[in-house]
């Protein structure tokens, strides 16, 4: 079986589904002081299968990308539609993840002044806004020529600019230049006290994370053998994993930095998981298995939103006690439902892993729900 360049990809859902899967199960733990390691994100250098998630969304976007651009192109050539469409998609993003943040303060009085700005919607829209206009208005060789000299530059800038009072190349949480362009640009509306993983510079090799996708995607909708595409992902994503390891010696992984060896790493990484889903998927027709991650992945920026909606809600939701003490329903649930007797059979991770996994799951229903009466939010 082999899908025409102009199908919508059914693997390329699959992959979604399983990116938004593993970011609600990231998300969520049951009690954060219990947390098994893969599903943390490092502390600073390196990586777990947690700081995967994210590239991957942004190198799907690029993908998807590819594809709707490439459609839209051939029924028109008249391009201020397609200009609007990402201008609009662009705000309702970024809006939508201000939203997400305020509900973090909610229960203690929302104040603009402390409003945390960036976040991961707000990511994914500036990057989807700069990463459409580049594939929109360039050929896929000048696409992998600005991915790799904004990579390129990025490395120079934050190794040769000074920073006051630090100097040049220094790469801690504080004495970087990206965390210094935070705290002088959004200073009281980060994450952490002087940077965000989410910030202004970082987002620049980010771009390069999507538009790389975009290439993964014309790589696909190509006219090429469908098992030469199958054989072209894994031998990119293998050069992508090599060179990330070898830059990571003189510009470590790390996903706070969203450093150029983290996205030529992570981006290597999502094109043998495309690989994967795309030869099993699209090629060999098991798709049984992928239905439900395919039924995240139509609905994925809605469930990431929703998922995080329901989660604040049963966080300020409080229960009184018979003895007076008032908590949380979320905590509730977890100390009674999931801790007596996954803490006492498995130990406190598992307790707090099966209670994610709940949550995932939960989602998966409700999904499914959703896809079976056709309804898909469009954002």
């Amino acid at each position: 079986m082999t899908p025409s360049a102009n199908e919508r990809l059914l693997s390329l859902d699959a992959f979604r589904g399983l990116t938004i899967a593993g970011m609600i199960l990231v998300n969520n733990a049951g009690d954060w002081s219990h947390v098994f390691p893969p599903l943390q994100h490092a502390a600073w250098n390196g990586w777990t299968l947690a700081d995967l998630i994210f590239p991957f969304f942004l190198f799907i976007v690029g993908v998807a990308m590819s594809f709707s651009f490439s459609r839209r192109l051939r029924q028109s050539d008249i391009l201020q539609p397609v200009y609007l469409q990402i201008i609009k998609r662009t705000l309702l993003l970024f809006v939508l993840g201000l939203l997400l943040n305020a509900l973090y303060y909610i229960p203690g009085g929302l104040s603009l002044s402390i409003l945390r700005i960036p976040g991961v919607l707000q990511r994914i829209a500036v990057v989807y806004f700069f990463a459409s206009f580049i594939i929109v208005k360039t050929s896929p060789k000048e696409q992998a020529f600005i991915a790799t000299f904004l990579l390129l530059l990025y490395w120079l800038v934050m190794e040769l600019v000074p920073v006051p009072g630090y100097g040049a190349g220094v790469l801690t949480p504080q004495g970087n230049l990206a965390a210094y362009l935070d705290n002088l640009l959004l200073h009281g509306h980060l994450k952490e006290n002087t940077w965000d993983p989410e910030g202004v510079l970082t987002t620049v090799p980010a771009i390069s994370t999507t538009l790389f996708g975009g290439l993964a995607g014309h790589w696909l909708r190509s006219s090429r053998e469908s098992y030469e595409k199958v054989v072209g992902l894994f031998v990119m994503g293998g050069i992508g994993l090599i060179l990330g390891v070898v830059w990571g010696q003189f510009f470590p992984i790390n996903k706070n930095l969203w450093t150029s060896s983290y996205v030529a790493f992570t981006t290597g990484m999502a094109l043998c998981f495309l690989g994967v889903c795309y030869w099993l998927i699209d090629l060999k027709g098991y798709r049984r298995w992928a239905a439900p991650l395919v039924v995240l992945g139509v609905n994925a920026i809605a469930v990431y939103a929703l998922s995080i909606l329901l989660d604040r809600m049963i966080s300020w939701w409080n229960l009184v006690l018979p003895d007076g003490s008032v908590v949380s329903c979320r905590t509730w649930i977890y100390e009674h439902l999931y801790a007596p007797w996954a803490g006492q059979w498995f130990g406190d991770m598992s307790a707090s892993f099966f209670y994610a996994l709940t949550y995932m799951l939960l989602w998966f229903g409700l999904m499914g729900l959703f896809y079976r009466h056709k309804i898909f939010i469009r954002i």
